[in-house]
């Protein structure tokens, strides 16, 4: 089975092909030519992965590609308790937003950026006793042949470190303690962290429906 994974981050990728089972194969953006930019415009999760697998998909079909079994896109977001679920859709642009509105030039290195999220999460709860998050991970797929769109989603609580532990994962993982642990994602092995992270779960739950 060969499937495109409507991303080119290299990061996700590379979590998400270790979790796919032997005998499918995941196919980037890149690697079928797809250079166009999809803009995230949903309000939830759910709108923003389900946008993504609708665009490549329909790109897919007008270009004749007949040797994929189907398209899928996720979206993930951190919610904080006591920010009331933010940041939420924003959380790959959180250090831009204040109050809603883009407060702060955009920056284009990934590595500052996450640096600059991981930041304002820290600010954010400086002086709070409940440090309790999850991270979600909503998952649409587009079967080609049958035209037919599924959503899936995986979760896992944890709680916000009050700085950053570890240099492995990317994004949030350096301040993210998984329920049950007492170490961030950073700080856990790559193959620990894949088996019980937020996207290895709405991984799982994909797998069942292949």
């Amino acid at each position: 089975m060969r499937l495109v994974f409507a991303s080119n981050n290299a990061h996700k990728l590379e979590e998400i092909r270790a979790i796919m089972p032997a005998g499918i194969e995941v196919l980037s953006l890149h690697d079928i030519g797809f250079e166009q930019e999809i803009e995230e415009t949903g309000l939830t999760l759910a709108e923003n992965s389900k946008i993504k697998a609708e665009t490549v998909y329909h790109w897919l079909s007008d270009n004749g590609y007949s040797t994929v079994d189907g398209v899928f896109a996720d979206d993930t977001g951190l919610e904080i308790d006591a920010l009331g679920g933010e940041p939420g859709v924003f959380t790959a642009r959180w250090y831009r937003l204040n109050d809603g509105m883009s407060a702060a030039a955009p920056l284009n290195n990934e590595r500052m950026i996450f640096a600059a999220n991981r930041a304002k999460t820290l600010r954010e709860l400086s002086g709070k006793t409940n440090r309790g998050a999850q991270f979600k991970t909503v998952i649409t797929l587009i079967r080609m042949a049958q035209n037919l769109t599924v959503q899936v989603e995986g979760v896992v609580r944890g709680r916000i470190a009050t700085e950053e532990y570890g240099q492995g994962g990317f994004g949030y993982d350096p301040i993210f303690i998984p329920e049950g642990y007492d170490k961030t994602f950073g700080e856990l092995p790559a193959d620990l962290k894949n088996s019980i992270s937020h996207r290895a779960r709405a991984m799982e739950a994909l797998v069942k429906i292949l």
